[in-house]
């Protein structure tokens, strides 16, 4: 059985007590630039950009997306047990455990540019692409564990994830409008289009990241930790390994992150099936241009802006699963409504088609906010499990889990097109082409939606049980083994998933 915390470590970690100005608000909500910015310039124009302007396959194109996240699936984690370990070194102690990566990272994210040079060879794109996932897990994960590392309380978090959220959507806006707007100039037929894009974005990414350094700070952690735990903590390269498998499995024993992840995965992975299938449903199933897809993402972009909003006070005020179950409704009903708009005949150019985007808009800004609203109040779930704050680990799995799942969709979404027949430069394709494409994105989008809406059935944090949780782990910090009450006990059990007695480091998951 693992040891009291409180009696193998007396120094826990603190509370931070510097005020969160609307600043940091802004700083910490502009690296998302890269997060939600760099995501959604790749999901929208990735694919179309490798089969139009660099004569690779889909399957090709698919692979080298699939490669570098099946990679960065595995660096995640072990970035994320580095920045919970790398404090009691010198460097984690001169610039942050966090922050000290997302420093390093600055001067590698020109790396974003330099995949989209056309023209070149299969290797030079699966190379340019997966060294910007290893620099983007080198920044993005540490800046996950932000909000927990400034802020303790739920509508602090929550405004965190708004922030982030926000100003993820806007450089959303940009990721859709810019390329239209660099096509208007240059031509729909110059590869140029997408390196300009590419460039701009990269000094995009340096800003935000430089504003996140200088805005942000980490929980103050006292010396004292014991020779034990120090030394199973030392942030070795063999170490790192290490704890991704014992992460994985140890985070995964905490019932809301579970339920948390399933959620998280259901809204984003329908997400990633619909982006990879829409720029071509768009251009082959409705007879448009890529002019016409930037315009249309553009506009749900600025949807899911409003949607994020609306979300922010939903999920403060009410149940962010009540809420996520609400955005499944809405992105669904827009998946559906462009299949019968598609199935009736209408083209990309019909003004009918700003209604579903406006549906599936209004879903997705608000998927895209309640995973992460929910994700920084893990680490407090498994602080009363444990004993202890691990905000590094549960950002390394949530994107090893991630990054994974989204490999292994993109890629079948590649193949599908590949074994119906899909030609690579074609400005037409065949019928069989053009119905795989659109069963990819109605009957991928709609599973995936339907399997995030049951498991959101079963999460119940919510304002009123996180502030409960908080009082438990106050209760434990004092000495007190016993809860305040049954109800109490009742709503820390079904967060945690353990027992009220086996709580605060007498669990398996605390080892």
């Amino acid at each position: 059985m693992a040891t009291d915390p409180i009696a193998a470590n007396p120094a826990m970690p603190v509370h931070p007590t510097r005020p969160v100005r609307w600043y940091n608000l802004i700083a910490y909500g502009s690296n998302d630039v890269l997060g939600a910015g760099s995501m959604a310039v790749i999901s929208t124009w990735i694919l179309i950009f490798y089969t139009s302007f660099c004569g690779l396959s889909a399957a090709q194109a698919t692979i080298i997306f699939g490669v570098a996240r099946v990679l960065d699936a595995f660096t995640s984690p072990i970035i994320g047990h580095l920045s919970d370990s790398i404090g009691r070194s010198a460097i984690g102690r001169r610039f942050g455990r966090r922050r000290v990566f997302i420093l390093a990272a600055i001067p590698l994210l020109p790396s974003f540019a330099i995949m989209w040079v056309a023209g070149q060879s299969f290797w030079y794109y699966l190379v340019t692409y997966v060294l910007f996932e290893m620099v983007y897990a080198m920044e993005i994960i540490p800046y996950e564990t932000l909000a927990s590392e400034m802020a303790t309380d739920y509508r602090t978090k929550a405004k965190f994830a708004g922030a982030r959220i926000l100003c993820g959507q806007l450089s959303a806006i940009a990721a859709a409008f810019l390329p239209g707007w660099l096509i208007a100039r240059l031509g729909p037929d110059s590869p140029d289009t997408y390196l300009y894009m590419g460039i701009i974005f990269s000094v995009m990414f340096m800003g935000a990241a430089g504003l996140l350094y200088a805005f942000s700070w980490e929980r103050q952690r006292p010396p004292g930790l014991d020779d034990e735990e120090a030394a199973r903590d030392r942030p070795t390269l063999g170490a790192a390994f290490k704890a991704l498998y014992r992460n994985l499995f140890s985070t995964l024993g905490i019932r809301a992150f579970r339920l948390h992840l399933g959620m998280y995965l259901g809204g984003y992975i329908s997400q990633d099936i619909y982006n990879a299938a829409f720029t071509y449903f768009v251009i082959f199933a409705l007879a448009g241009t890529t002019g016409i897809v930037a315009n249309l993402v553009g506009v749900t972009y600025i949807v899911q802006l409003i949607a994020v909003v609306l979300a922010i006070n939903f999920a403060l005020r009410l149940s962010p699963a009540a809420a996520y179950r609400f955005a499944a409704l809405s992105f669904g009903i827009g998946v559906i409504v462009f299949l019968a708009m598609y199935a009736a005949g209408y083209t990309a150019t019909s003004a009918l088609f700003w209604l579903p985007v406006v549906f599936a808009g209004l879903g997705r800004g608000a998927l895209n906010y309640i995973p992460w609203a929910t994700y920084n109040y893990m680490a407090d779930v498994d602080e009363i499990v444990t004993g202890r704050r691990r905000e590094g680990a549960f950002a390394g799995v949530m994107t090893f889990v991630r990054k994974m799942s989204q490999a292994l969709a993109i890629i079948l979404v590649g193949q599908v097109m590949q074994a119906s027949g899909f030609v690579s430069k074609a400005t037409v394709q065949s019928p069989t082409a053009i119905a795989a494409i659109v069963i990819v994105l109605g009957a991928g989008t709609l599973a995936m939606l339907v399997f995030g809406v049951l498991v959101s059935t079963r999460f119940r944090l919510t304002p009123a049980t996180h502030a409960i949780l908080l009082d438990e782990i106050e209760r434990f910090r004092a000495g007190e083994r016993t809860p305040s009450d049954r109800a109490h006990a009742e709503v820390v059990e079904d967060l945690s998933g353990w027992r009220y007695d086996q709580l605060w480091g007498r669990n398996p998951v605390a080892r």
